[in-house]
């Protein structure tokens, strides 16, 4: 326990170094005027790194695989899909356009309604094996995905030029109004899940076991799952879907930290999300020079690590 204390000091640590740097290095200009606006995109980029940790890692306790995650199951394609019917039907002058709030709001109810979904079709049996459950998520996301580029092709090309903003994870333009409600909406998610902390250690046992030591399992999955869907509507509606960012950060904290416990995971996993956002925000501003993206960088490092994962547990399956 001490030794993982120790280590997340030293995240910690490293968070706020990473925070310093991109709020106060090389600021031309006014102070006043630079320095707020950095540390909105900071506070965006925490909101969102904490809360992809914190859903992934539990979304892959009540799926008992650490593989799986929100987005590999097509949360993600959810919100573009939504976002596509939106400009499709309605146009880029809609008020659930303009209108922040109500696109923020619009998409935590879709994504809530699939993660429904999801719970009843494939986690409440529980017998499924993690490869069917990975054949699922393919298919409902590459079908999400199919539908999001025919509407994408026969929409208006202006209509499609609005829409680009919504497509790719950017956190150089982050709506400052929402970074406030996004983390009003962790800390409640925050409240709450301290609450069932307890539970989820016991739920990692597997569902027998938790339910003959007491757990409600089924309660607290669907629980969780609107819990990690709100989570990752809020990070979405933010900066845009980042596909593998939760399954790298997860694992890294399993690997990091040899504990069941998930307030260590959990902590462990959003330190290490802040570190990678800011950390690697600031290479790409100042390293880069913006010749690429940050999403496109963790999307490609967490591709190549998705199937290095599969492919061990295959070789462990075998």
């Amino acid at each position: 326990m001490r030794n993982n204390a120790l280590k997340l000091g030293i995240l910690a640590v490293l968070s706020i170094i990473c925070i310093a740097l991109f709020g106060l290095y090389d600021i031309k200009g006014s102070f006043d005027y630079a320095f707020p606006r950095r540390m909105i995109r900071v506070m965006a980029m925490i909101v969102t790194g904490v809360a992809i940790a914190y859903s992934t890692v539990v979304f892959q306790t009540i799926t008992h695989n650490r593989i799986l995650t929100p987005s590999v199951m097509g949360l993600d394609s959810m919100y573009m899909v939504v976002q596509t019917l939106i400009y499709f039907f309605l146009g880029s002058s809609s008020i659930l356009v303009i209108n922040k709030y109500f696109n923020f709001g619009i998409s935590i109810i879709a994504m809530v309604l699939f993660a429904l979904l999801l719970y009843r079709i494939l986690f409440r049996a529980d017998k499924h094996t993690i490869y069917f459950l990975l054949l699922v998520g393919m298919i409902l996301g590459t079908l999400l995905g199919s539908i999001t580029t025919f509407m994408q092709v026969i929409i208006d090309p202006n209509e499609y030029t609005a829409l680009q903003n919504k497509m790719f994870a950017s956190f150089n333009n982050v709506n400052g109004d929402l970074v406030w409600v996004a983390a009003a909406i962790l800390l409640v998610a925050f409240i709450y899940g301290y609450t069932i902390m307890n539970k989820l250690d016991v739920m990692s046992l597997g569902r027998e076991t938790a339910m003959n030591l007491g757990v409600n399992y089924d309660r607290i999955v669907m629980n969780v799952l609107i819990l990690s869907s709100v989570l990752i509507a809020t990070s979405t509606a933010l900066v845009g879907p980042i596909m593998f960012f939760g399954l790298i950060v997860a694992n890294l904290s399993y690997q990091f930290f040899a504990t069941y416990k998930h307030t260590v995971l959990i902590a462990g996993a959003s330190l290490i999300s802040i570190i990678a956002l800011v950390g690697g925000q600031f290479i790409v501003e100042h390293v880069f020079e913006f010749s690429t993206t940050l999403s496109v960088i963790i999307n490609f490092i967490g591709g190549v690590y998705f199937i290095y994962l599969l492919l061990k547990e295959s070789r462990a399956a075998g």
